[in-house]
């Protein structure tokens, strides 16, 4: 059995373009529900040298990721992610200990 992956999306979004983003986000999270995955939290920043919002996403494994970016219906979406979002960085690692107190964390 593989193990579940997390991955973290920073997303500069286009001036002027943020009702776009937030359309497109949501037909992106109905896709990665068929993969299993969910967007575990946003961030939301308004600095102008910061990514506009930040997304951790838990997946599976790697290869539900994977698949999940290969999908034909999200690259269908390439045009309209494309007017929305600007740039986008992905980092992608392994769920990580609680350091909060115990049940908390």
């Amino acid at each position: 059995m593989s193990e579940p992956v997390v991955v973290v999306a920073s997303l500069w979004v286009r001036p002027g373009r943020l009702a776009e983003f937030e359309a497109y986000e949501r037909k992106a999270a109905r896709i990665l529900d068929r993969y299993g995955a969910s967007i575990e939290r946003t961030v939301r920043f308004g600095a102008a040298d910061a990514p506009t919002e930040i997304h951790v996403v838990h997946f599976p494994s790697l290869a539900t990721f994977e698949a999940y970016r290969n999908d034909a219906e999200l690259k269908a979406l390439a045009e309209e992610r494309a007017a929305a979002i600007e740039k986008t960085s992905i980092a992608v690692g392994e769920p990580g200990p609680g350091y909060g107190p115990v049940g908390h964390g």
